[in-house]
């Protein structure tokens, strides 16, 4: 068994103030699930006011999965940290960063490290097509669900 580093960016604009993306971004709650385009179910655990446990339980092809998942925030840099415990992607981690634009606008920043375990190490050419196909999957999920979520609930 081989384990596969794959990083990849993207940048989301967003056409909200950043304090108020990070507040929205960081309020973890079990409705989450309706961001995402499978069945989702969500529970929020706090350890403390800068950490908490995410347990999500999806339903990919049908079969039951569940992943939890470690989140640190920082709110004095807009920022926070998503590490998964367990799950396909056990070890993986995503950072996240709120960036202010000017004129009420911002981005996020998003860098992600997911750990892939393959039966034999990755060619360069498979590791760069599954680079490139976890940035598109993660960006269009931001450009197609969550930021405009975030606008829509935001502008009310």
């Amino acid at each position: 068994m081989s384990l596969n580093s794959i990083r990849f960016r993207f940048r989301q604009p967003l056409r909200v103030p950043a304090k108020l993306a990070y507040e929205w971004c960081t309020d973890f709650r079990p409705s989450d699930g309706r961001l995402f385009p499978q069945k989702w179910r969500r529970q929020v655990r706090r350890l403390s006011g800068d950490a908490l446990i995410l347990t999500d339980t999806t339903w990919p092809s049908g079969r039951r999965r569940v992943i939890q998942r470690l989140v640190r925030l920082n709110p004095q840099e807009l920022s926070w940290t998503n590490t998964h415990l367990s799950g396909p992607f056990r070890h993986s981690q995503y950072w996240y960063r709120i960036v202010p634009d000017g004129g009420g606008h911002c981005h996020l920043d998003f860098a992600g490290l997911r750990l892939v375990r393959t039966a034999k190490p990755l060619s360069a050419a498979a590791s760069a097509r599954l680079t490139e196909d976890e940035r598109r999957g993660d960006s269009t999920l931001w450009r197609d669900r969550i930021g405009p979520a975030l606008e829509r609930e935001l502008a009310k």
